[in-house]
């Protein structure tokens, strides 16, 4: 697998850890995109995973660093190589904050934080070159008995 490929691979691995938020498995990525549910080109991944728990919960499991990484160390991101013993997650819940999520392999900070609504964060990986960031938006919004996790994230570097 190129080097492209794989922090292709582990980006939409974290889109679909993200999206296994509040489910009681975490599906499988595999290689297609039906199968993945994710819709991702050259320049962005797209998601909008429905999730059995309110917002709320939904809200405090992306900006709580305890409750991302459990949810981490279950999720497709670790499966695809990454060891269980890795750096832990620290999330700031300040717009302006830091964070590391994944092992310490994405990095960033919270641009905007509206509880139980919307999160935008600026993601890199670490092997980026020096100050290029992409951009992740979580979008909640309730339906039925669930929420609707929109998640997009766009920028990525050629």
């Amino acid at each position: 697998m190129n080097e492209g490929m794989s922090r292709r691979y582990v980006l939409s691995g974290a889109a679909m850890t993200i999206g296994a938020i509040g489910l009681g498995s975490v599906p499988s990525w595999s290689a297609s995109v039906d199968d993945s549910g994710i819709s991702r080109n050259a320049e962005a991944i797209h998601q909008e995973p429905m999730i059995k728990t309110n917002r709320t919960r939904v809200y405090d499991a992306l900006t709580d660093a305890a409750q991302f990484h459990k949810v981490t160390l279950l999720g497709v991101a670790m499966r695809s190589g990454m060891a269980k013993d890795v750096k832990p997650t620290e999330i700031s819940r300040e717009v302006g904050g830091a964070f590391q999520l994944f092992g310490g392999f994405i990095v960033g900070r919270q641009i905007e934080l509206v509880a139980d609504t919307r999160i935008v964060q600026a993601w890199r990986e670490v092997s980026w070159d020096p100050g290029v960031y992409s951009l992740v938006r979580f979008e909640l919004s309730d339906s039925g008995a669930g929420t609707i996790m929109r998640f997009d994230h766009t920028g990525f570097p050629k």
